[in-house]
């Protein structure tokens, strides 16, 4: 596996991060090249598809085959990579950071973007002409290349009528009005619903996409209201000392629909409530992950561990903070004060080096974070 250089990159070549926000993001496409000078993948081809075989790791093999589109959902058998053509098919890997420890480092350089929108690292390997059609996302996203090379085109076309009965959202026109060859190290950010399509050129074409998660407002508020079903208590109860005779008893009366009305006014949720509730559910880990605890070992020794090593976060685990409340992977942490710049360290580089922390720090970060620990969220390990 390659290793990034840890010296800053400037990604964004010489537009700074704050041109890039005013006056690209979710606004209009930009090619970036040498984004990575040198950049040739994290992964080999072997490597990606030994990932698609694992039960835990979610894998599509997508095949152009006589004109018809076919997906095949992993986790993948070794004997179907020896089946499969030398021409037009692609193998699409999601959230690779979650295995692999160089995509952190990877990642660590868009954290210009908030953390609270990243979605995963998607790893795609091609031969020749492989590629999963024209299409649009919903998200935005950044497309890297790694080894070999890659077409795009991209559109801003309104006409997003698809294929019918094709397996993926595959647009049945598409009309290209810019594209480009990417060679290793070159990038293309792309804003939500413009149309791209991606073909690899030769052999060997891995192309690395970080998506930003970017949730429907119908989702955000059907678990918003799941999360005020455990949050919210209204007090008294219906009653109805005003009832009067009704001609049809299996009617429900206006009189009984203005009252629920009343009192379900009483519903109400401040800022604090929405803080909480998005520090829950952006951290809350998708439901294919799986956390492997580690060796159980004793509070005292997790303490002498953090005063000789880095504290880190595992791979797939998600910590956000709102203000000065902490969010790991779905759970709130009640933190001392005095941790608090500690915390947001954590959060914001996904380690922690313990070895200059006082004492007094060391005991309660100790105590806050043992069965973190034991619940295999934090780990040790070397600095990224």
């Amino acid at each position: 596996m390659q290793t990034i250089n840890s010296q800053p990159l400037t990604l964004l070549n010489k537009i700074t991060p704050e041109q890039f926000l005013a006056e690209y993001w979710q606004k209009k496409p930009l090619l970036i090249r040498q984004a990575i000078p040198g950049f040739s993948g994290l992964l080999t081809p072997d490597e990606l598809a030994g990932l698609a075989c694992e039960d835990e790791v979610q894998s599509r093999l997508v095949q152009l085959t006589k004109g018809k589109w076919q997906v095949t959902s992993g986790p993948m058998m070794e004997k179907t990579f020896k089946r499969l053509p030398e021409k037009d098919w692609t193998l699409l890997v999601q959230g690779v950071n979650h295995y692999v420890p160089e995509a952190a480092d990877l990642l660590a350089h868009f954290s210009f973007i908030p953390h609270a929108r990243l979605d995963d690292l998607m790893v795609s390997y091609a031969p020749d002409g492989g590629g999963v059609g024209p299409h649009l996302d919903s998200y935005d996203v950044f497309l890297l290349q790694g080894s070999g090379k890659r077409h795009w085109k991209i559109s801003q076309q309104t006409d997003f009528t698809l294929i019918e009965d094709a397996p993926l959202r595959i647009l049945k026109h598409f009309e290209t009005e810019h594209e480009w060859l990417m060679e290793a190290g070159d990038m293309l950010y792309l804003p939500p619903q413009i149309a791209h399509w991606g073909v690899a050129v030769g052999d060997d074409c891995m192309t690395y996409s970080i998506g930003f998660r970017a949730p429907k407002t119908q989702e955000l508020a059907h678990e918003f209201l799941h999360y005020l079903q455990d949050h919210l208590h209204l007090t008294g109860m219906y009653a109805d000392a005003d009832l009067t005779l009704q001609s049809h008893p299996a009617e429900i009366s206006s009189a009984m629909v203005n009252k629920v009305y009343q009192s379900l006014q009483a519903i109400s949720w401040q800022p604090q409530h929405v803080g909480d509730f998005l520090g829950r559910y952006l951290t809350e880990p998708k439901p294919h992950i799986v956390f492997e605890p580690p060796k159980k070992i004793s509070l005292k020794v997790f303490s002498q561990r953090l005063h000789q090593e880095i504290l880190h976060l595992s791979l797939p685990a998600q910590m956000l903070f709102w203000q000065d409340i902490f969010y790991l992977n779905g759970e709130q942490i009640t933190a001392p004060s005095m941790l608090t710049p500690q915390l947001k360290a954590l959060a914001d580089k996904r380690f922690l080096d313990c070895t200059t922390l006082e004492t007094a720090q060391i005991d309660q970060l100790a105590m806050l974070m043992h069965p973190h620990y034991l619940a295999g969220y934090v780990t040790f390990g070397e600095s990224i």
